[in-house]
């Protein structure tokens, strides 16, 4: 009798879980978030505002490439992905289709991002 009992409690346990992977699912796919580059798009969840997020590194990596400085580009670079959640595409210029990232300044008023 007891070996009915646990097989009842692992089916259970199952459906459960399965459930779950289903409804996470369902979640990722009403969230709609854009392409990788975002262009300010806001996703909603919940009622709670959330920015896309985009493989920086990648993003940083593909602007930078032709960087004199190529270090010193990805670290600024890196920083104003992480606040804006967008990086210009191309490896210079193009700041136009990501305003927060052109907005972003050091302490003495220049533009931060490359």
């Amino acid at each position: 009798m007891g070996g009915g009992i646990t097989k009842l409690l692992s089916c259970f346990l199952i459906l459960y879980l399965f459930l779950q992977v289903v409804a996470e699912a369902s979640i990722n796919n009403s969230i709609g978030f854009p392409d990788i580059q975002g262009k300010g798009e806001v996703a909603v969840l919940d009622g709670i505002r959330r920015l896309p997020r985009i493989n920086c590194r990648f993003a940083c990596a593909r602007r930078c490439m032709k960087a004199s400085r190529k270090n010193v580009c990805t670290r600024a670079c890196g920083t104003c992905c992480f606040r804006c959640h967008c990086v210009p595409p191309g490896t210079s210029g193009n700041k136009n289709s990501c305003p927060c990232y052109a907005s972003l300044r050091t302490h003495g008023h220049k533009p931060k991002c490359p």
